[in-house]
């Protein structure tokens, strides 16, 4: 009989343990800032679709860019979803890092100033604060500067951080423009800021983030890879399919309304920021290489070739074991 007994137990703690490991495997993730970027991988956190793929989701906010691909190289974080332009950039030098799905393919920020600057001929001589001065935002002033007339020395920029970071400084006049994603704008614009436009009239597709790793980690760890990016999809499925509950979560992530979250959601869906099915497009990416073609951070005579810095091979897997 204890015989028995102890052959069962046996029996079900090796059933039990794949499960307890898989359970205990920690992915740390690089995020810049709080916007509705990374909703998606907030929703899957919340509903438990990081556990169910085995994985211990640690999300760290930045508030930078810069060093999220830094810590990538360096095996500090795992994944990060983030800006691309130096993923592309070192990818010409030889680097490792990859994209490997996509996240925000067009940007959803408006051209948010200071309350007496009204057009963005008046953003002349002002300081414009970017997150990073070889990524993101920080590529959009020459669009802006071609639009309202200026050449894009008449405009000076500083890089501040994330869009929170540059909410703050807007407030404290240390800035006079950033381009500030929704919810953040439309708080501004309540407390009196000028709205110049949305960014997305100039830039209608760019891939503005996606999820990066280095693939020296990813390689030998395919299968968690693999499980996190069917979980994040999962993420962004029940975002766009629970708009209410997905407002609460908003609210809280993003230190706003859920009216405010909500409004966002909905933008979201109307402007297709997101890429629901986690693709990257052609067309979205070649604006970033254009961009980072034309600020020589890759050689003249480079020509657009995703293969140097997109394994979609992951994704791929990925959709197949849903």
């Amino acid at each position: 009989m204890r015989t028995t007994i102890a052959a069962t137990l046996a029996a079900l703690a090796a059933l039990l343990a794949p499960l307890a490991v898989r359970a205990e495997t920690t992915l740390n993730i690089a995020v810049v800032s709080r916007t509705i970027f990374y909703l998606p991988a907030w929703t899957a956190e919340k509903q438990g679709f990081f556990k169910a793929a085995g994985i211990d989701a640690k999300i760290e906010i930045y508030d930078a860019a810069d060093r999220i691909l830094d810590d990538l190289r360096a095996g500090t974080k795992h994944i990060g979803i983030t800006s691309i332009e130096n993923v592309i950039a070192q990818a010409h030098k030889g680097s490792t890092l990859k994209i490997v799905a996509g996240s925000a393919q067009r940007p959803p920020h408006y051209i948010i100033a200071q309350p007496e600057i009204k057009s963005l001929a008046g953003l002349k001589g002002k300081l414009i604060g970017v997150v990073s001065m070889q990524e993101g935002t920080t590529f959009f002033v020459k669009d802006i500067a071609r639009k309202a007339g200026l050449d894009v020395s008449d405009i000076k920029v500083a890089a501040v951080g994330g869009s929170p970071t540059r909410a703050r400084l807007l407030k404290e006049r240390k800035i006079d423009a950033g381009l500030q994603p929704y919810p953040l704008s439309y708080e501004a614009e309540a407390d009196g800021f000028s709205n110049l436009g949305p960014i997305a009239d100039l830039v209608p597709d760019y891939q503005f983030t996606s999820v990066v790793v280095d693939d020296a980690w990813a390689r030998p760890n395919r299968a968690l890879l693999v499980a996190f990016l069917g979980a994040l999809r999962r993420g962004t499925d029940y975002m766009f399919a629970h708009p209410e509950e997905s407002a609460e979560l908003g609210a809280k992530e993003l230190r706003t309304t859920p009216a405010l979250a909500r409004r966002a959601l909905e933008d979201t869906a109307r402007m297709d920021v997101l890429a629901r099915d986690l693709s990257v497009t052609d067309k979205s990416l070649v604006r970033v290489f254009d961009n980072v073609k034309a600020a020589g951070l890759v050689p003249a005579d480079a020509t657009y070739d995703r293969t140097s810095f997109v394994d979609e091979s992951y994704l791929t897997e990925s959709r197949k074991a849903q």
